[in-house]
């Protein structure tokens, strides 16, 4: 276990996370590994997904709703000819189905119906809430789940292989989007069933595989994980940011609202003192910046 979180060690992980276990177990071992205080996540991976996921340290869990809307890119293997109730290979099989002859035009051009905004139905196995009930519990006790459709923008989807019925593609795609019901769907315009296979999200953001740490490298590492942390400026990079003045600065760590008229009505911004450290994230309205998180300086 690593040393005891010091106040100025706050920010950013970007974790490899291990396929077989769940996103909150990958986080926790992540605390562990660094011995921090507070952890969240945002953009949760299923159990049989890998790659990023971003891990706010310290007081830089309550950044993470900045993160949370960015776009994805996924690598997936979707198998067709199978039916599964999860819609991935975790599943129970429902339904096994032949696999047409199908030429490399005919699957890329059943991947290009996909792509733009479409109207997509969630899998019942998710986490999503109805009735402030998941739906994966509903589904679970054996209840009828019918998740409500909604839309979802892929952006781009590549044919990057094919061995036998397995099938290899590159996803890039909006906040909210299931692969699994894209193997699914994708399945069904190939006249046969899909199911997920394999996934690895590439890429959160402007945040990369190549720039994860892997979990067990980090449980590793000890104290040293902590070089691993990104400054928490990373993850307000999307939100305009202002320079303060000492006098400012001293009254944003008060809570108090400072005069900025130049400041778009209405706006997040990322608030800096001269050295640039994060001093709080503020919001325009009638010409002030009223302060809506305050990270205090260290002792």
């Amino acid at each position: 276990m690593g040393e005891a979180e010091p106040r100025s060690r706050w920010g950013l992980l970007i974790l490899d996370k291990p396929p077989g276990i769940t996103s909150h177990t990958a986080v926790r071992r992540a605390q562990r590994a660094l011995g921090a205080s507070r952890v969240g996540h945002a953009g949760t991976l299923d159990p049989l997904a890998s790659g990023v996921l971003l891990v706010g340290i310290g007081r830089a869990t309550r950044l993470l709703e900045y993160l949370v809307g960015h776009d994805k890119v996924y690598r997936a293997v979707i198998r067709l000819g199978e039916v599964r109730d999860t819609l991935d290979r975790e599943g129970r099989v429902l339904e096994t189905r032949a696999v047409p002859s199908l030429s490399t035009p005919d699957i890329q051009e059943a991947l290009g119906r996909f792509l733009g905004t479409i109207e997509q139905v969630p899998p019942a196995h998710s986490a999503i809430k109805v009735g402030g009930v998941a739906l994966h519990r509903r589904a679970r006790r054996g209840q009828v789940v019918e998740p409500p459709p909604r839309n979802v923008t892929i952006r781009r989807l590549e044919l990057l292989g094919r061995d036998g019925d397995d099938l290899t593609v590159e996803i890039e795609c909006g906040s909210g989007t299931y692969v699994r019901s894209l193997a699914r769907d994708l399945g069904e315009a190939l006249a046969t069933g899909g199911t997920l296979w394999q996934l690895i999200r590439l890429r959160s953001g402007p945040f990369a595989l190549e720039h994860a740490v892997g979990l067990a490298d980090l449980e590793s590492e000890g104290a040293a994980a902590w070089s691993r942390v990104l400054p928490p400026i990373e993850m307000v990079r999307d939100l305009p940011a202002i320079e303060l003045s000492e006098p400012e600065t001293a009254r944003l760590h008060a809570g108090r609202a400072i005069e900025r008229s130049e400041a778009a009505e209405g706006r997040d911004l990322a608030a800096f003192a001269p050295e640039g450290t994060l001093v709080a994230i503020v919001r325009a309205e009638g010409g002030v910046l009223r302060p809506s998180k305050v990270f205090l300086s260290d002792p």
